[in-house]
């Protein structure tokens, strides 16, 4: 049996913290780190460079402290070590499952990842090691899916893996509206005008201005990640 091509070569995947959360109302479930960690193995085994951002949310949240009266900047440093915990999560899942993997941080934490050097990072992807970007940009008021634009530019990723709770983008929430229309394709321009909420403003710009494609897709859905990769169609396709 013939082993298909995969349509990329380097790919970053943006993940929630919410999505290491499983059914929990908190924290990491660790089937669900072993089961994203399969996923990831799947792809990485088809020769894909895999670089990873994940969120904080299932954590801590700096936008929401920042809501309920907290320090904007203190709260988005705890939702950046958030990310961190998140990290070491599922760099635990993926070694487990036999994928060599390394944690490069935007702020310095030398004891448990290394300082996010561009070059360096691109040599381990380069040596089929994952890599995970952790603690966002490093700086508050960015959230970590302007980190994984900014990231997938810089180590000149082909396409931004945005993984999700739903099949792609809607016109109106899903979950709530049981005739919101999914679109197979939509351009940058569409989901700023529209106000969808697939990635922040920031990073749909730096994305845009670069040309940088998005695709958004079911997370839940077991091989998805390897059908994306393989280009088969799967979700919704953000491009000019």
């Amino acid at each position: 049996m013939r082993t298909q091509k995969p349509k990329y070569d380097r790919i970053l995947l943006k993940l929630s913290g919410e999505a290491l959360m499983g059914r929990q109302g908190y924290g990491v479930d660790p089937l669900v780190a072993k089961n994203i960690a399969e996923q990831v193995k799947e792809v990485h085994h088809l020769g894909v460079q895999v670089c990873i951002v994940i969120g904080g949310g299932n954590i801590f949240r700096g936008v929401a402290a920042s809501a309920r009266g907290m320090d904007r900047v203190s709260g988005d440093v705890m939702g950046m070590l958030a990310t961190m915990i998140n990290s070491i999560a599922l760099q635990d899942a993926l070694e487990k499952v036999g994928v060599m993997t390394r944690v490069m941080s935007a702020i310095e934490i030398r004891e448990v990842a290394e300082p996010f050097i561009r070059r360096r990072a691109i040599r381990h992807l380069e040596k089929k090691r994952v890599v995970i970007f952790a603690a966002g940009t490093g700086n508050p008021y960015f959230s970590t899916d302007t980190a994984a634009a900014l990231r997938a530019m810089e180590i000149k990723a082909e396409v931004i893996l945005k993984a999700t709770r739903v099949e792609g983008i809607y016109d109106s929430d899903p979950l709530k509206n049981h005739r919101a229309k999914m679109f197979r394709e939509i351009s940058y321009m569409e989901v700023l005008k529209k106000g969808l909420t697939v990635m922040d403003t920031t990073a749909i710009t730096l994305c845009m201005d670069n040309k940088m494609p998005i695709l958004v897709f079911n997370l839940l859905k077991h091989g998805n990640i390897k059908r994306v990769v393989l280009g088969e169609r799967v979700g919704t396709v953000v491009r000019p």
